[in-house]
């Protein structure tokens, strides 16, 4: 028979009591959350150096869609489904990002594009939220330097009462997509309703400031250290830039690639977007094999937040090396 102590059977039956206890506490409703979950994702925002440099990439938001057919356009859309499913999109849809960038030269404060503005659902436009989280006050912008005048790069111009959202900056956009936008004469020739939505959003949104706007050219600096690079065939006059202090370079591409799981890894395959299919491919050969070459680190307006990478060759297309997440500057 065992022997046991009565200090021994009261350590014993408290220990069993403080169980149930437990189990009562941990079977109540006590322990459930009372906050429901908050529902939405942290303000995106990413700083690093560059040189002398400030870069803080910043989200605008993502879009998730169905694939429309077409969507690429010189393979069977099977194929582009198949793409999208070993990157693990949610099924027969497309998730894209859209990333503008603040770049402070330490003269000036520079966003290149604006994202897709307001109105258009809550998964997009986050642009103004998140300047805002990062400590960003639009009236602090010097300079708005737009890459070309698709939507989700011109529409955050504007509020959503209609008022220049950067009311201080001098608003840039490439010479040579302002002649093509602004033409009447290649509106009337648009041949599919996309094409008429374009033009009739750059007026919507941009018209009342062709007075105002700046107009650059390829190969000049748009603000200190910041160089347009001539990257046509999205559309006619679709820049990238080239962004230097010191020793330290970065490639702005804007669209030179859509997604890169479709584009970078398959440079030749044509986006609904391109409006000139074949040169767009060209630029995507002759861009990615300088960056890969140079070993160039490239901002990218649909990457993965926070939308930074290195490109490498990769058989006949390229891979994307994103950087890593740096808690510090």
């Amino acid at each position: 028979m065992n022997n046991v102590s009565r200090r021994g059977l009261i350590a014993s039956t408290g220990a069993v009591a403080a169980a149930a206890a437990l189990d009562t506490f941990v079977g109540s409703s006590a322990i459930h959350a009372s906050t429901p979950p908050a529902g939405k994702q942290a303000p995106g925002f990413y700083r690093a150096r560059l040189g002398d440099f400030e870069i803080t990439q910043i989200s605008d938001g993502a879009a998730t869609f169905a694939m429309p057919d077409g969507w690429v356009k010189n393979i069977p859309k099977d194929q582009a489904l198949a793409t999208a499913a070993a990157a693990h999109m949610p099924e027969g849809k497309l998730n894209v990002p859209f990333n503008p960038i603040v770049i402070n030269t330490g003269s000036k404060l520079v966003l290149i594009d604006t994202g897709y503005g307001p109105n258009i659902g809550p998964t997009v436009g986050l642009l103004p939220v998140h300047l805002a989280a990062a400590g960003i006050d639009p009236k602090s912008i010097d300079t708005v330097v737009l890459s070309h005048l698709h939507p989700d790069h011109i529409n955050g111009v504007k509020t959503k009462d209609g008022v220049v959202a950067f009311p201080n900056a001098e608003h840039k956009v490439p010479a040579q997509d302002w002649t093509f936008w602004m033409s009447e004469d290649n509106a009337a020739k648009a041949d599919s309703q996309m094409m008429k939505n374009y033009f009739a959003n750059v007026r919507k949104v941009l018209g009342d400031m062709a007075d105002k706007v700046t107009k650059y050219e390829w190969g000049k600096e748009v603000a200190p250290g910041i160089t347009a690079l001539d990257t046509p065939g999205h559309t006619p006059g679709h820049t990238s830039f080239v962004v230097a202090s010191g020793n330290a370079k970065m490639l702005v591409q804007s669209d030179v690639t859509n997604i890169p799981e479709f584009f970078l890894r398959n440079p030749d395959w044509h986006v609904a977007y391109d409006i000139d299919p074949v040169k767009a491919a060209q630029t995507r050969h002759k861009f990615y094999d300088m960056a890969a070459a140079e070993k160039t680190l490239i901002a990218g307006f649909h990457f993965a937040f926070p939308s930074q990478g290195y490109v490498e060759k990769d058989g006949n297309g390229y891979r994307l090396v994103p950087i890593r997440w740096n808690p510090v500057l």
